[in-house]
């Protein structure tokens, strides 16, 4: 437990001075697991070996931090373990109600690249496969399925 303390004291001070709002550290509950193997062969079944391992967990939480400052402590994070200490980090961002356009514009964009790319695999739009791919794509039941939003999609005004 000391390892433990001393390394979420370390990530607090080091969120402290990239200015990131830091709050914590939570205790969670302790997972305890416990199994039992025999020690010898088939045979000596009565002769048992008990073993349990015990989880002791911290939670810090970052709220409305910049994103380059956080992935730049869990870097600093990462390259500073401490032996025996396992970290887990969830990150969330939050962006706007239009993200979907967005993304779609994105890929209007990077459509081109898609195409030279995928002509270097054994996907060919001009091919056989290319061909019968496209027509299940272009059917009107796989539209209705993806919204009319897939990628490749032949868009008829």
């Amino acid at each position: 437990i000391r390892n433990l303390e001393f390394f979420s004291d370390f990530a607090l001070r080091a969120a402290y001075y990239l200015g990131l709002p830091a709050h914590g550290p939570v205790p969670l509950p302790r997972i305890v697991e416990r199994w039992t193997v025999p020690r010898a062969s088939f045979v000596h079944k009565k002769s048992q070996e008990n073993f349990e391992r015990r989880t002791v967990r911290r939670l810090i939480q970052i709220r409305d931090g910049e994103a380059q400052a956080q992935e730049l402590w869990l870097a600093f994070l990462r390259k500073h373990a401490f032996y025996g200490i396992g970290m887990k980090a969830n990150v969330w961002e939050f962006a706007g109600v239009e993200v979907g356009k967005d993304m779609d514009a994105q890929m209007e964009k990077m459509r081109d690249e898609l195409e030279t790319t995928l002509g270097d695999f054994a996907f060919k739009r001009n091919g056989e496969t290319g061909k019968k791919a496209m027509e299940v794509i272009n059917r009107e039941n796989f539209r209705a399925a993806t919204g009319g939003n897939a990628p490749m999609i032949k868009k008829t005004p």
